[in-house]
């Protein structure tokens, strides 16, 4: 009987064993983070405005020549290239003026090259032999006429006859002068100013080449800057003219986020400044970008002024993040300054009801984390406000926080540094702030 009563007992303290050995066994290593710690520093009171977000350039693309749309190279929300094709009209007259142009150029090409060689070995070998046989003919002559003077004196030759060798030797002197003049113009080559006159007529039929080419590229309506087609304004088959519309692109790589300020704020707004722009269709998001401009130029009725506020886009496969005409709220830095919690930028944990940041508690090396809800404020160059529960010193995980679960542990593998330099806070409670 006691023997049966001790063996479930062995068991069941067997199997407790063996669940606490497997619970530590399946428990998984410190995950290694990135750390910055959090800083306490004065910014200006900030106050949220409505904004709109709208596309850095705008261009609506027209037509720079007479024709018909034979094809959309693109459509309606898709990403052109700089230079890229949008539209192309149709250039088959053009292209054929082309061809014989190029011909014509040809040609003007190769009477240039024909000019600028110069003779050939055989033809000046060829002018010289003719001009070598005029030469004896023309010593014959000559020979002939003398001996028939001679026989003159003698009255053994005729007037008749006399004068009858005496053209023949003229003519063949003659014709010896003329064959050696083109030998020595064979021998010499074209004149300069007959290359000069090829060259003129090459870079003439040259112009007009590059004048036909540039009517066809004109002839392709291009994107004059990377963005994306918004609006088509024609269609295959269109007839357009000269100036008409054919497509509008915007530039969304980087946005212009505008803000319309009441002219009491608007004399504390400094370009240059960061700050955090939200976008309630993209909760999960925090983009921030920097004043460029206060239009100095109020709207006659709400008296307000234009700010507009640069943003780097994220540019997905689907698209651009940030697209023209959504809604904005700037958190623009029109109050006094104030004592503000600062954290990392990369320390946001978004995607919940609430943001957060991960706090290590331990030592150096590491800890366990802890999530503590936060609000964000005023943004600053990597650093944002977070309201909430978070003391100046305590470190916040900058990388690896997107895959934390509370209370997991964690190894310390970098400290990031803080990009400004925080107030420190002395032994009086009061805060000691250090120059910018």
């Amino acid at each position: 009987m006691k023997r049966s009563r001790v063996f479930p007992i062995a068991l069941f303290l067997f199997a407790v064993t063996v669940g606490i050995h497997g619970a530590h066994a399946q428990q998984p290593p410190p995950a290694p983070v990135a750390v910055a710690e959090v800083v306490q520093m004065e910014v200006a009171a900030g106050q949220a405005f409505v904004a709109t977000v709208m596309p850095l350039k705008r261009a609506v693309v027209g037509s720079a020549v007479d024709g018909r749309v034979v094809e959309l190279v693109v459509h309606e929300g898709e990403r052109v290239a700089e230079g890229a094709p949008l539209a192309k009209l149709l250039t088959a007259t053009i292209e054929l003026e082309l061809a014989a142009a190029e011909a014509e150029l040809d040609l003007r090409n190769q009477e240039l090259a024909e000019l600028e060689a110069g003779s050939r070995p055989n033809e000046i070998e060829q002018a010289k032999a003719k001009m070598l046989g005029a030469k004896a003919d023309m010593e014959f002559g000559r020979a002939q006429l003398t001996r028939l003077q001679q026989l003159r004196t003698s009255n053994s030759a005729s007037p008749e006859e006399y004068e009858q060798v005496k053209a023949r030797a003229s003519q063949s002197e003659q014709v010896y002068q003329e064959l050696e003049a083109a030998y020595d113009l064979i021998v010499e080559g074209p004149r300069p100013e007959r290359i000069a006159q090829a060259r003129a007529q090459v870079a003439f039929q040259q112009a007009m080449v590059d004048r036909i080419k540039d009517r066809i590229k004109k002839y392709t309506v291009m994107s004059r800057f990377d963005g994306y087609v918004v609006v088509e304004h024609v269609d295959e088959g269109t007839w357009v003219t000269s100036g008409d519309p054919v497509m509008e692109v915007v530039a969304l790589d980087e946005v212009e986020v505008v803000a319309y300020v009441v002219e009491q704020h608007a004399a504390h707004i400094k370009p240059g400044t960061t700050v955090r722009v939200d976008v309630p269709a993209l909760p999960d998001e925090v983009f921030t970008g920097e004043i460029t401009t206060v239009i100095p130029q109020a709207d006659a009725k709400s008296r307000t002024f234009p700010v507009k506020i640069r943003v780097n886009n994220t540019i997905k496969d689907d698209g651009p993040m940030l697209k023209a005409g959504m809604y904005a709220r700037v958190e623009l830095p029109i109050g006094p300054k104030q004592s503000a919690i600062m954290v990392p930028k990369n320390a946001l944990v978004l995607g919940g009801p609430q943001p957060l940041v991960y706090v290590v508690d331990g030592d150096q090396r590491g800890g366990s984390v802890r999530p503590v809800p936060i609000e964000v404020g005023v943004a600053m160059p990597n650093l944002i406000q977070a309201k909430g529960p978070l003391q100046a010193g305590q470190r916040v995980v900058v990388e690896g926080n997107e895959r934390l679960r509370p209370g997991q542990s964690v190894v310390i593998s970098r400290v990031v540094e803080s990009p400004s330099q925080p107030a420190r806070v002395g032994s009086n409670g009061g805060n000691q702030h250090g120059t910018d």
